[in-house]
């Protein structure tokens, strides 16, 4: 027979260390803040992927708080019960230390209801718990609780050291022992009435050399596919392998017939593009749903930054965070959730949140406004404009399924930009070093392939057979998927191409299919370098961007994060060996320009630059950039400017500034440099070469290196912005000696053949960056339809 104490007294002394010093805390928020701090920097200390994986983060305990009292006040209202009633069965699925458990117990005490306690604490509280650490922690702190409440000592049966994931699987595991099999199938039978925690959210390792993968689960991960991605219309889903993710479909799923899911979790289902199928999904599943935004979105930049504030879990964690609190009655759903809705308000730090719930006491307190839910699951409609929708799309999905044909759309096809997998190895400024680089992780990567292909247990797993050595290769599923299928690879010099790595950051790239996970449709829009003298592709940022909306124009294959989430628009296709140009503009485009303004002169370079204008105007990007955020860009016809007499007439002003700006932006290395002062500091060496360049406080010089300040910035030099970064601070952050912490490659900007190569490109961006703010000074008025 299993026993608990057994297992556990080699580490007595730990936990007895541990409990004494709880026991000196008679606060108890102070209490639980004391054990939740010792849980999570042991995993943050010394098991750093469990912590990544499982999302080892302790909850404040005026979340945990504000969430029991709001379930108790749900109850009562929704279904005229109370969490000390008989027969409301409560259960965490992932209990951590106890925290949520703790507090419903000791709410029945506030509440006068404590003689309900014994039955509630015998037969209705569950947990699980898959570590074996918070396990102890939490059984240890439920039961010392009770004590507490009761003076007397009782064993606590409730927790399951289980999976909760697990659980939804046709083959069940044997669980770890005889006793705590039977705690998992006895809680398998209970009708649960109440879910509540704080399930992990993590969507998966930064680094495929980490080894450290989420783990699958069949069943769930197949619900999330069958419903929340099925009815998703993103391009990109991967945010939906988020674990809290599966916890709601889970919970859903668990749930009663009637009941409440309280869950505090990443805040992303939101307003994320991919979740539109969730938010869909949600609004099937239950009949009433309330969520609190608590931002602290570390993610963001610039202002939204500081407005998101501070992370309400002491900034522990980097992610934005809501609560949110899912009601289902019983009986047949006839419309979708109602969705009621709170922000929090902006540039609080996170005590201050914190404060702000426990003033609340409960959802009663918040001032919840109802989501006015648009056609395509949108629940946050604010600040988008309708018209956007009756505008011509950039592009489309369905145009691009055409393959040529496509009507009621600019382009025919789009293109995401080049993903890597491993910037570090295919990215150099130094194509020598690039390409001793590519050939060592090539030689490495082959000759796993040959071990592969050669090993004697054929059911291994690659991530457990492939070496990880990051001074030699970097891995990725997509490349252990090659690795699998036997393919193997050769340099080839024709293959390190011209690349735009970040806004006016050009960079050699070695562009292979085996050495980059995602090509994307690049080898038919850059196939060869000879195309890049012809074809060039608008870029705009991609769904969902954190950033303000940005455009920028290349005539080389841009990085997947040029700008946010690149999306690229090229003017031309290839065949994949550089033959049969296309023109990318559907014709139906071109008819509709020239009907629109009686004009058979124009062409489709004319739409192309009239696009690129237009996408610069900052009156555009203002009123839609609410619509930018969940839609690629939409484009009137005709410019809807300001008391306009002749249409034609502005239609050119934003083809011809638009052209004016290509040609600047796809050709700033053959600009005029701006004059700027070259400053000397006496007794320094002559030196060209850069460590990193940094900008004064007042952005009018630059610290270019302990032999040279440059001087004399203008103004309009920053007011050119590519997200929240001017063009000049992005070659600023990109033009420095960087060196790459796993692998120890050093990427340095220095030219040996040009050793004032980087003055001349600081000069001749500050002069693109000034002729662009004058041209989109110069563009017509733009007015809403």
């Amino acid at each position: 027979r299993f026993s608990r104490g057994e297992f556990f007294r080699p580490l007595e002394r730990f936990y007895t260390a541990i409990e004494t010093t709880a026991a000196t805390i008679t606060d108890y928020a102070e209490k639980q803040g004391f054990l939740n701090t010792v849980y999570e920097n042991f995993f943050q200390g010394f098991a750093v992927n469990v912590a990544d994986t499982h999302g080892i983060v302790y909850t404040p305990q005026p979340i945990v708080e504000f969430m029991v009292r709001s379930v108790e006040a749900l109850l009562d209202q929704e279904f005229g019960r109370s969490l000390a009633e008989e027969g409301v069965h409560v259960l965490d699925p992932f209990v951590g230390t106890g925290n949520f458990m703790l507090r419903v117990m000791r709410h029945l005490q506030e509440m006068g209801k404590l003689s309900s306690l014994r039955h509630k604490y015998k037969e209705e509280l569950h947990c699980n718990e898959v570590m074996l650490l918070p396990y102890y922690i939490a059984a240890m702190n439920i039961e010392h609780e009770y004590y507490e409440l009761t003076r007397q000592y009782l064993p606590f049966e409730g927790i399951c050291l289980v999976d909760t994931f697990e659980l939804a699987e046709e083959e069940q595991l044997s669980f770890f022992a005889p006793e705590n099999t039977q705690r998992v199938e006895h809680q398998k039978d209970q009708d649960i009435t109440v879910i509540i925690g704080n399930p992990p959210y993590n969507v998966g390792q930064v680094n495929e050399n980490d080894n450290n993968k989420n783990r699958t689960y069949p069943v769930i991960d197949q619900r999330v596919r069958d419903t929340y991605a099925q009815a998703s219309k993103a391009t990109l889903k991967r945010a939906l392998a988020d674990p809290y993710v599966k916890a709601i479909r889970w919970a859903a799923d668990r749930i009663g017939e009637e009941g409440v899911v309280a869950f505090v979790t990443n805040n992303s289902f939101l307003d994320g593009v991919a979740f539109d199928g969730m938010r869909r999904h949600l609004a099937e599943d239950f009949d009433t749903i309330y969520h609190l935004d608590l931002k602290g979105n570390a993610r963001t930049s610039g202002e939204q930054r500081r407005k998101e504030g501070g992370n309400i879990f002491d900034d522990q964690i980097r992610v934005g965070v809501g609560i949110s609190f899912f009601i289902r009655k019983a009986g047949e759903r006839s419309k979708a959730a109602d969705v009621w809705l709170y922000s929090i308000d902006d540039y609080l730090k996170a005590r201050d949140k914190q404060e702000r719930l426990s003033q609340f006491a409960d959802y009663t307190n918040v001032p919840m406004k109802q989501a006015a839910i648009d056609a395509r699951y949108t629940w946050l409609t604010e600040g988008l404009h309708a018209e956007f929708e009756t505008f011509i799309p950039i592009g489309t999905k369905e145009a691009k399924a055409t393959k040529g044909n496509a009507v009621n759309v600019l382009f025919k096809m789009y293109s995401s930009g080049v993903n890597t997998g491993r910037d570090a190895w295919v990215y150099h400024f130094n194509r020598s070093a690039l390409t001793e680089n590519i050939q060592g992780m090539i030689d490495c990567y082959n000759e796993q392939v040959f071990k592969w292909d050669r090993r004697t247990d054929q059911d291994a797993n690659v991530d457990d057979f492939v070496v990880y050595d990051n001074e030699k290769i970097s891995w990725s599923r997509d490349l252990k998927a090659k690795l699998k299928r036997g393919r193997t690879t050769e340099y080839a010099d024709h293959k390190v191409r011209d690349s735009l790595y970040r806004p006016f950051t050009k960079s050699n790239l070695y562009f292979d299919r085996m050495m980059n996970d995602v090509v994307s449709v690049f080898p038919s829009i850059f196939p060869t370098p000879e195309t890049e003298k012809e074809n060039r592709a608008i870029c705009v940022s991609g769904l969902g961007s954190n950033k303000p909306f940005q455009t920028l124009m290349t005539s080389m294959i841009p990085e997947s994060q040029m700008i946010e989430k690149t999306q690229c628009f090229p003017f031309y296709t290839y065949d994949e060996n550089g033959s049969k140009r296309r023109e990318n503009i559907t014709d139906w485009a071109l008819a509709q320009f020239r009907k629109q303004y009686q004009d058979e002169s124009i062409n489709k370079w004319d739409i192309f630059h009239y696009v690129y204008g237009l996408l610069h105007h900052p009156q555009y990007r203002e009123r839609y950039q609410a619509n930018l955020k969940r839609d690629l860009p939409h484009i009137p016809m005709p410019p809807p400017m300001a008391g306009a007499t002749d249409k034609a007439a502005d239609f050119r002003a934003f083809a011809t500034a638009g052209a004016r700006l290509a040609k600047i932006h796809v050709d700033y290395e053959q600009m005029s440099p701006y004059p700027l002062s070259m400053v000397e500091t006496p007794g320094q060496p002559l030196n060209w070469q850069v460590e990193k360049m940094r900008l004064s406080k007042d952005k009018r010089s630059i610290r270019y290196n302990a032999f040279l300040t440059v001087e004399g910035i203008p103004e309009k030099a920053f007011a050119y912005q590519l997200g929240n970064r001017s063009a000049l601070e992005w070659v600023l952050d990109q033009y420095r000696v960087k060196v790459d912490k796993r692998s120890g490659i050093v990427n340095d900007p220095n030219r040996p053949d040009d050793d004032q190569h980087l003055i001349k490109l600081l000069q001749k961006v500050i002069a693109v960056s000034v002729e662009t703010v004058e041209i989109v000074e110069g563009l017509p008025q733009f007015t809403a339809p």
